[in-house]
């Protein structure tokens, strides 16, 4: 047993049997009020960062998204269960761009940069990523099935047993979703810990130190790809309404105020997706991202784009997705006006 009084050496929480794995999630969902299912696929998400992030392509990497919010800023108060990733474009195709720059001279040549990135992309996963994360299955003695998948072959998931399911929101399965069109810059290196760790004696969860996306970049990059949608009258599939408790989230953190003043990421944010993510609005014409990062900022959407957006709310709420008394969809739709109204004012403001 893992939690007797016996036990003078703690023990990684891997290195346990099936049947104490379970005891000490049930003991943790009892002490910390958190879903077992979720305190099961969290230990997975770390240990997926540490393999990455421990290994020779961690000065490369940038660990960003929703998931960067909860675990390494602890912003956001839900479970984020996709680890989002940046490899820097410099070094995929360290042939097409020029003198380190980051961003192509044309939306041409962006999109000649777009082609190679998708061709090399996939080869760079399955050659270099795939490995490192056998290399430290194999490590920890772990039986986990990997598989290459997403429409262009940029993820790579980690099927894991789970010992506890939820109502199906959320599968056991760890993605790593990999982007290579930017540099992850500015990022910091920052510690992530399991959310079970404290909360058993005796047992030793997995800790990762990945390089982490600046708030300010999380920021803006959401609250584009939310003006999108919102523009668009539409919104593209299910499982979007994370990106909007996040954007209510960092506007009533303290980073936020830092965030929407930094006008310089917001202008590097609209010139890097004007040139690589080119979208149209419901009437067909380009969106301006560039009005978006300096003063007409729209995140609440209308119509059917709000019906569907407080359809996959609610059913994150129903897998407690969003941890503790979450917020009723009216409610964030407020706290993101409130956001947009805040940004809009901070880029007119000098």
């Amino acid at each position: 047993m893992p939690l007797g009084k016996q036990q003078l050496v703690a023990e990684s929480f891997f290195a346990l049997g099936a049947d104490d794995q379970r005891e000490v999630l049930e003991l943790a969902r009892e002490r910390s009020g958190r879903p077992a299912h979720l305190l099961e696929k969290d230990v997975w998400v770390v240990w997926a960062l540490n393999a990455l992030f421990s290994s020779p392509l961690a000065s490369d990497l940038t660990f960003k998204g929703g998931t960067s919010l909860s675990k390494a800023y602890k912003i956001i108060d839900r479970f984020s269960e996709d680890i989002d990733l940046t490899y820097d474009i410099r070094k995929l195709i360290a042939d097409l761009v020029d003198d380190g720059g980051a961003l192509p001279g044309s939306r041409s040549q962006a999109g000649k940069w777009t082609k190679v990135v998708r061709e090399r992309l996939p080869v760079w996963i399955d050659t270099q990523v795939r490995p490192v994360i056998e290399e430290a299955l194999t490590r920890d003695r772990l039986d986990v099935e990997l598989e290459i998948g997403g429409t262009d072959r940029d993820t790579l998931l980690l099927h894991y047993p789970a010992h506890k399911l939820g109502i199906g929101y959320v599968s056991p399965v760890v993605t790593l979703e990999f982007g290579a069109r930017a540099t992850g810059e500015p990022h910091q290196v920052m510690r992530v810990t399991c959310d079970m760790d404290g909360h058993v004696n005796d047992v030793v969860f997995p800790v990762a130190f990945p390089q982490v996306m600046s708030v300010a970049r999380t920021f803006w990059e959401k609250a584009t790809a939310a003006h999108v949608y919102c523009t668009q009258a539409r919104i593209r599939g299910e499982r979007y309404a994370r990106h909007w408790h996040d954007l209510a989230a960092i506007g009533q953190s303290s980073h936020f105020a830092a965030a929407i003043a930094d006008h310089e990421i917001a202008k590097a944010v609209a010139e890097h997706k004007s040139l690589f993510f080119i979208e149209k609005d419901a009437e067909g014409a380009a969106i301006d991202y560039f009005a978006a990062t300096s003063g007409k900022l729209q995140i609440v959407p209308e119509g059917a784009a709000r019906e569907a957006l407080a359809a996959d709310y609610e059913s994150m709420r129903a897998d407690d997705i969003l941890v503790g008394d979450a917020m009723p969809f009216g409610t964030l739709m407020e706290a993101c006006s409130a956001v947009a109204q805040r940004a809009n004012a901070a880029a007119t403001s000098n």
